[in-house]
Order: C-alpha cells, then structure tokens, then sequence
C-alpha cells in the first residue's frame, strides 16, 4: 500500500485539488481523499500557510545581533537556516506528522520558484527523507487537475528552481540585513531620526525613478520653431510641415528667404498624393507584466492588483496560471481555445466570423513556452450566475484576456494612411492623415477616445491656397512615470521602450525581479514611502531622495548589475550556476558595500521625512492600573514599564490580524473606547469592523454595540 501524501501552497489551493476528487474526511489541518483510479489507495492533502518556514532573524543566530551596531556588521552565518513562523507552529507538526507517515510526497504548491522554495524549505526542516514528485498544472480545473495527478513529474527541475528560490532568499537577506543597518547606521551618526531599509532589487528600481525624477527636475523648456503651412483645399482644409526643426529661429527664418517666403498667402501645388492601406495585427497573448500594464492605462489599476485580481480568477477557474512571462500557447491549449470561440463570444456579448482558426506562431509556439503558457480563458465558460459574482474588476481582467485571446481569431485592423506632399514656391510641405477601413480586433476592446488624423481628398496638381508661417513650440520634460510603466521599466531594467505596446523589445533583456515578484517590489518601496502615487503618476519622495544619494555610486544603485545578478539566478534554475558561488558573491558585494558606505553618504543631505527615531521605553501613556508606571513599546507587545514593581498590565501589537498603533492603546487607556475601526479579520477571513474597549481587568474587548457598517469579502 502507498501512502501519498500532497502538499498545496494554501488551504484554497488544497480545496481546489480535491474538488477534483471525491472527498472522505476534512480536518483543520488536511482533507483524505477516497481511493480513486489515480490514487488507489486514497491520497492526504494537507498545506502551508503562506509561508510556513521562514530565514531565522539575525537574534536567532547570535543575541549580539539582535541590537543595530557597526561593530557587528557584516552579519554572515556559517548556516543559514529556517525555523517556523510565528503563529504557524500546529500547522507544520501537522504537515511534518503526515510526511513521516507517507511513502511518496508531492509538492502540488505553484508551479514557480516560489512554489518550489515554499515546499523544500518545509520538507528540509521537517527532516523526513521520502520520494518527492511534482504536480505541474496551469490550471485548477477538475480535468486538469486530475490529469497533472495522473501523470506527475520527478523533481529534477523542481530542485533546480528551488536552487535558484534560496539563493535569491539568502542573498537578499544578507543585502537586506547589512545594507540596511550600515547606511541607517552612519546616517544616524549625522544625526538622521529614523531608518533606511535597503534591498538587494527595491533599491536601484528607486534609484530609477530617482532618475526620472532628475531628469524632470533639471529640464529646461527650450524653443524650437518649424515652418508650418494651413491649406485650403477644394474639399477640405489641412497642415503641412516643412522639414525643418531648429533651435536657431534665424536658421528657419533663412530658409523662408530662400523660397522668398513671408508669414503670409500664398497659392500651393498638390505635387504627391500617396494611399496605403497598413494592417495591425492583434496584440500577443497576455503575460503577467503585459496584462498589468494594459490594466494599469485603462483602469488605473496598481500591478499588485492586478495579480491579486488575475490569481483570484485562476483560483475561480476561469483564468489559467497568471504568474508567467510568457506570450505563447501549446498546440495543446489551442487546440480547446479554437473549440470555444463561440462560447467566448457569448460571454464577451460579441459577435464576429473569425477570419482564421488556424494556429499562428505569433501566438501558438510551443518553443517558446517554458514553465507556464501565456494567461488564457480555461476551458470553464463562466455562466451568466457565475458572472453576475464577478466584481467588476474580476470581470475587467477576465474580459481583457478574453479580448486579447479572440483577438486571435480575428480580423487584423486596416487603416487607409495618406500622405500630402504641397509645394510652396519650392519649398515642400508634408501633412500625413489616416482613416480607419475595418475596426477588425479592436472592436473586441472598449472603444477609446481616438481622434482620427483625416485629410481631405486632394487630387495632385490641385493648387490649395496656403498660408505660411513659422510656428514656435517648447520642449517637453520627461513625464513621471505611471505604476504600470513601472513594470515595464524593472522588466527593461530602465532601457527605453520607445513603444509600450511591444513587447518583442523584452525579449532578450534581462530586468529587475521576476514576473511574479516586480509587483511586490512596487508594493514594497510604497510602504517603505520612498515613493508616492497621485492620480497614478509616481513620484519620488523626500525619503527616496535621501536613499539614492546614500547609494549612489555604489552597486545598489546599478539596475544593470541587478539584472546581470539576476541573469545569474536564471542560470541556477537551468542547472549551469552555482547556488554557493552567488551567496559568496554576495557576501563580498556586502563586504565592498561596507568600505564603499561611508565615502557615499558624505554628500547626503538630511531632510525632514515626517519620521523620527523613537526611543527605547519612551511612554506612551499613564498606565491606567497602577498609575505610576507608563505604557511602553516592548517589541513585540505593549506593557507597563512598572513590571518590576508588579504591574502586569499587557496589550497585544497585533488582534484579529489587525496592527493595534500606539494612538489606538493611547485612547484605550485615557477614554477606555475607541471609536470603530475598520480591518479586522476572523478566523475563516472574513473582515470587520468593531470599537475596541477596555475591561475592568484591563483586557481589550471587541464592541459591536456601535453602529458601523460591517463589510465582508
């Protein structure tokens, strides 16, 4: 008898794989499958928690770490290892007990190198040494859930990516850890009142919008002028530009001299008229960083979302793998896209005679699909109840794959391009205009605002009246970015993508972060406030400004080194670098890093960032049991700093997954009652919002007697 034993990500991701199977028991901590054709002697699904094991903290290692000095840097364990997160201790004897008892394990977490990181790190600590195989699925749906179980993969690439996972976990610990106390360190010493968390990919994407910051800050508008020409024609009125486009108004001005041209009427010649009909093809399969960007200009929606919105829609079925940097298909999935074009239709509320069902490699190249295929529908066609369900971002995304998917099918765009060519005394005017002929796939996306550029019919020879003049123009500064070009900029490593549209430019460049992780990164330097974002422009804070003039001249301020040291993972996860050879580069980077530091931050001008340092055991408030002592911060809780003296008086930093702020236990113990606060969670995740009151024993009690509006998701 084999007993196996799968372990998913989370518990919707286990709830998943069994509805693929018919269910004999579920408990806190996993769900027995019935023997099955696949599985003849049943199977245990159990999970993580998010991540269940974690990189022990410095303190972990040695207590002389536990406090921020110079003369403890660089910190470098000889080990590095894992231990339980908090608050996640049941779980993992659970996990650790079934693996013990199983004959063959498989890691059904997501098929990614986090996925792979997630499994081993839990499966390494637990201790057990039993076969390990790999589930590898783009989608939760039963059939292709049940075939991945049916035909499971061994654990050689699995390995590989988890390789890769570690190094790219431990490496950014140790720029994490290190770099964030020597800088914060010796800024402090120059009397700064607060801390700089630096990170081995969130410190040059700063640094780039740093950048563009400058680039904005130092423009100087200049002049420019050109000749430009208003026509009249039998039909229609239209303007041409001469080629000429100059700083020096005298250089413009000369070349008017030389047709004999003045800022007045004159009669032209249509010399050249030019008709071409163009053909836009639809764009590529949507990979997560394409569909981000498109989300972010239509919706405005953060790329963070996006991702959140997209694996929600994978989690309901509907969305296949969202974390891919892939823009192809399998004849495999083709094969099932072609069968439900009308179905798709249907559900878009359009209706077109596709022009091809034929598979395309612009789109269908199974070459070019390594780990996970392009987002696609799935197979599952939403009913109209299933719909209705969706909010109306979940019905964005999944209708703008659904477009992009069609668009397959569809007709190109064709539009009529014309271009006039009107001479003035000699001197040739060009005006260029273009006509929409056939909307073709564009009529599957929600119409824009396009204004069309249209010319009036002219015939050559036909002598328009023209009135010339010189028009004077500025230049224009760079324009901040928006959070969806942010991704475009890490994925590009700040190269210029002249064309947001093309995603051919990405092919070859090796960026900042991974598909599944630059979203976080924005998310990340957000929260640090080295960034703002206002009406979806983003802007570099005073915060930010202090961090790239700290690093600057150093190589966290290199995007071209990050992704060269992200090309390097890359060939960890293929089998051709070396896990240890990157730490240890590491490792000499910090040590480099730390002669580097202090030359770096002399020309670091302190600013004002609304932070300070607080201090140790600085009060809160009067205790309100024994009234001589003061609420204190004690790290992981709140106390009376009387506890000497007898006062046991505790409140916790954190209930109900929500962070309790020192303003919050200030109010509690001045006015014993809170007003309602938003943002608690229950057990089975549900959020709600209570007042918070204080009991005659100084306990904190929930009090739902207020009237609030109580929101559940």
């Amino acid at each position: 008898m084999t007993k196996v034993v799968i372990l998913a990500e989370k518990p919707s991701q286990a709830k998943a794989y069994a509805e693929a199977f018919s269910v004999q028991t579920k408990t806190k901590t996993h769900i027995q499958l019935k023997p099955d054709p696949i599985f003849p002697e049943g199977a245990t699904i159990t999970w993580g928690v998010g991540h269940l094991v974690e990189l022990k903290e410095p303190q972990d290692y040695r207590k002389e770490w536990k406090k921020w000095k110079l003369e403890e840097l660089p910190i470098v364990p000889e080990i590095f290892q894992e231990k339980v997160a908090k608050g996640k201790w049941e779980q993992f004897q659970a996990v650790k007990r079934l693996f013990k008892q199983a004959d063959v394990i498989v890691n059904a977490a997501d098929v990614d190198r986090e996925g792979s990181n997630i499994f081993y790190s839990i499966y390494k600590l637990t201790g057990v040494k039993k076969p390990v195989k790999r589930l590898w699925i783009n989608s939760l749906e039963k059939d292709e859930v049940r075939e991945g179980f049916r035909q499971l993969q061994n654990n050689e690439k699995d390995r590989r990516m988890f390789e890769e996972a570690k190094a790219r976990q431990i490496s950014d610990w140790l720029v994490g850890m290190n770099a964030s106390r020597l800088f914060t360190l010796h800024l402090q010493k120059k009397g700064f009142g607060s801390h700089l968390s630096i990170g081995r990919v969130q410190s040059p994407t700063v640094y780039l919008i740093y950048q563009r910051h400058k680039e904005i800050e130092q423009f100087v508008p200049e002049p420019f002028y050109q000749i430009e020409g208003l026509f009249q024609a039998e039909k229609g009125s239209y303007k041409g530009l001469a080629k000429i486009k100059e700083k020096d108004k005298a250089k413009v001005q000369a070349l008017m001299k030389e047709h004999n041209l003045k800022e007045d009427t004159y009669r032209g010649t249509v010399r050249k008229v030019e008709k071409k009909e163009k053909r836009i093809r639809s764009p590529k399969l949507h990979s997560l960083s394409t569909l981000q960007s498109v989300a972010n200009r239509m919706w405005k929606y953060p790329p963070a979302k996006v991702l959140k919105i997209a694996q929600q829609l994978y989690e309901k079925k509907l969305l296949s793998y969202p974390r891919t940097d892939c823009n192809f298909i399998t004849m495999g999935e083709f094969n099932y896209l072609v069968k439900k074009v009308d179905d798709y239709q249907q559900v878009l509320g359009t209706s077109f005679t596709p022009a091809t069902l034929k598979p395309d490699k612009r789109y269908v190249n199974g070459a070019k699909v390594e780990e996970h295929y392009a987002i696609i529908p799935t197979r599952t066609t939403p009913t109209a109840k299933k719909l209705e369900g969706l909010s109306r971002e979940e019905r964005n995304i999944y209708n703008e794959v659904l477009a992009v998917t069609l668009g397959m099918f569809h007709r190109n765009h064709i539009y009529e391009e014309t271009k006039i060519h009107t001479d003035v005394q000699g001197l040739g005017f060009f005006s260029r205009g273009k006509r929409e002929v056939d909307a073709g796939w564009k009529e599957l996306f929600p119409k824009q605002k396009r204004k069309e550029e249209m010319l009036p019919e002219v015939k050559e020879g036909e002598e328009p009246e023209a009135e010339v003049h010189i028009k004077e123009s500025m230049t224009q500064p760079p324009k901040p970015y928006t959070e969806g070009q942010l991704i475009t900029m890490m994925k590009t490593a700040g190269k210029t993508v002249e064309d947001e549209g093309d995603v051919e430019i990405l092919k070859e460049v090796e960026g900042l972060g991974t598909e599944a992780t630059r979203s976080g990164i924005i998310e990340t330097i957000k929260k640090q406030n080295y960034i703002s974002v206002t009406k979806n422009n983003v802007a570099i804070t005073d915060k930010g400004i202090m961090l790239c003039e700290a690093i600057e001249g150093t190589l966290l301020s290199s995007p071209s080194m990050t992704a060269k040291w992200e090309a390097y993972l890359r060939k960890i996860g293929e089998g051709e670098g070396s896990k240890q050879t990157f730490i240890d580069n590491t490792e000499k980077f910090i040590r480099k890093l730390m002669k580097e530091a202090p030359s770096s931050l002399e020309k670091v001008q302190l600013r004002d960032i609304g932070e300070r340092k607080k201090k140790w055991n600085e009060p809160i408030v009067t205790c309100p049991s024994c009234k001589t002592g003061a609420i204190v911060d004690r790290y992981k809780f709140y106390a009376c700093s009387g506890y000497k003296d007898g006062c046991n008086v505790t409140f916790p930093k954190r209930l109900a997954g929500k962070t309790l702020t020192e303003n919050m236990i200030k109010t509690l113990c001045e006015k014993k009652k809170t007003k309602v606060l938003k943002g608690f969670k229950s057990k089975n995740k549900k959020t709600f919002s209570t007042a918070l009151t204080l009991d005659e024993d100084y306990n904190i009690k929930f009090d739902f007697g207020v009237p609030a509006k109580n929101k559940t998701k």
